[in-house]
């Protein structure tokens, strides 16, 4: 049996299910790790570099894509909830949405002024 083993930069967890004999090992990848992919920034070695600042910006459909991926393991109902815990990922990483600051996007949605299409 061959083993796996993650590269120490990779922000994902796994998931192991055992049915009887059989197991099934999945690798699911978090927020974090969907948002610093879509980025399209190289590789950083987290432990030679520390303190890693992420200056990209994406664009809002971006946001919508990678939500519409991580609503399955959301707990809020709707697609907008889900884009907003998406955006306090930006926020975390520091990054920008549309060459807006991802704070005032979320204020954005709870005021209603933009819409996120729930399809």
């Amino acid at each position: 049996m061959s083993s796996i083993k993650p590269k120490p930069t990779s922000l994902t967890y796994g998931v192991l299910q055992f049915c009887a004999f059989l197991s099934n090992v999945s690798v699911v990848p978090s927020a974090a790790a969907l948002v610093i992919k879509a980025l399209k920034e190289t590789e950083h070695d987290r432990m030679k570099t520390k303190n890693i600042k992420h200056n990209s910006n994406n664009s809002l459909d971006v946001v919508i894509k990678i939500a519409k991926v991580m609503q399955p393991r959301s707990m809020v109902n709707d697609i907008s909830g889900t884009v907003k815990e998406i955006l306090g990922t930006y926020v975390s990483i520091g990054c920008m949405v549309d060459e807006k600051d991802t704070k005032d996007l979320q204020q954005e949605i709870i005021d209603g002024v933009l819409e996120i299409p729930q399809d």
